[in-house]
């Protein structure tokens, strides 16, 4: 999404899967919105050097892809791609979870999982007012027991993925994000709310409770006490009240928390990949353990930081660092890692 200083431009390799033009872009840029018979997640994904072109595709929405990649051609090289934008699009339900729902969803997921060049990735709604109204009651409905237990463990299975990519993550709350939406933004590492945000975990009110990580992740986040008295109570939090509670990291005071989140994103981008990758699992699962296994554990992902060229490129310190997120090709983790 965001292109590199000139100083840093580094080439795509030329062998990537082109980016897919759906046959309603034109529709798309004039109204904002993906179409209806468009994946109900995907990926977009921009690049180039032209500001007015930039400036409009972040206000509205980039080409629609297969892949989470664009490659613009400008200057007679392709430029790097740093961030990427998850969208969900079911606008007739307010982005409920239901089955076809979750199996884009965790298609998307698994192409960013594997896509190298992606360094953020940045989740958000297409449909306005709503990130994601939670269940879908009405499919839930018409499930059998067994096809509820079912499903329930595809959607633990498919925010796990999202939560353990290993890249980091921001979840754009840009309306409602109740039951399963607080609980897939959950999964982000990072949040921002918009200033229309409402967020919750209202299941109790239903008589059923949060089923795919809420009680535990949402308890993690802010704590015991305070994630009891939400879930216990039902209450619904505003944009304010959320960044108040720790729930999210930044809330817009006007409008859309897009342009926030995506200077979050452009924060983080010039980070090295492999240290941030290492940074996230040695805070994700550092904090599940005590404290002298946890430094233990931050020891051995700093020694995986250590053949990186990027380390090397770090602590030169008197210019502004060229970071590819490459490993040294002598380096016994260059196998191990790849070259994210």
């Amino acid at each position: 999404m965001l292109v590199l200083k000139s100083s840093c431009i580094v080439p795509l390799r030329r062998n990537v899967t082109r980016s897919v033009i759906s046959p309603n872009f034109r529709r798309t840029l004039q109204t904002g919105t993906a179409a209806e018979e468009t994946e109900q997640c995907f990926i977009e994904g921009l690049s180039g050097d032209d500001k007015g072109v930039i400036q409009r595709l972040l206000q509205l929405v980039s080409v629609i892809l297969y892949i989470g990649q664009i490659e613009h051609y400008q200057l007679n090289r392709f430029l790097r791609i740093g961030i990427s934008i998850l969208c969900i699009n079911r606008p007739k339900a307010k982005n409920a979870l239901s089955r076809k729902l979750v199996e884009s969803f965790r298609k998307a997921v698994g192409l960013l999982k594997h896509d190298n060049e992606t360094r953020v990735v940045l989740l958000k709604s297409m449909v306005q007012g709503s990130f994601c109204a939670g269940a879908d009651l009405k499919e839930r409905a018409a499930m059998s027991a067994d096809e509820v237990k079912q499903f329930l463990h595809t959607v633990r299975v498919s925010f796990h993925e999202l939560e353990t990519l290993p890249i980091p993550t921001i979840a754009l709350i840009d309306g409602v994000a109740l039951g399963g939406g607080l609980e897939l933004a959950l999964c982000c590492d990072l949040r921002v709310a918009g200033e229309h945000a409402k967020v919750g975990l209202p299941e109790t009110k239903l008589a059923i409770i949060p089923g795919a990580g809420g009680t535990q992740r949402l308890s993690r986040l802010i704590g015991l006490a305070k994630a009891k008295e939400l879930i216990y109570t039902g209450r619904i939090l505003n944009a304010q009240q959320a960044l108040k509670e720790g729930i999210v990291n930044y809330a817009a005071k006007e409008g859309s928390g897009y342009q926030l989140a995506l200077n979050l994103a452009r924060e983080i981008l010039p980070s090295g990949p492999v240290a941030l990758r290492m940074a996230k699992v040695a805070i994700d699962h550092g904090s599940q353990l005590d404290l002298d296994a946890g430094l233990d554990l931050e020891q051995s992902c700093y020694a995986q930081v250590i053949p990186t060229e990027d380390r090397i490129e770090g602590i030169r310190g008197k210019t502004t660092p060229c970071i590819q997120g490459s490993l040294n090709p002598t380096s016994l983790y260059a196998n191990q890692f790849g070259n994210r």
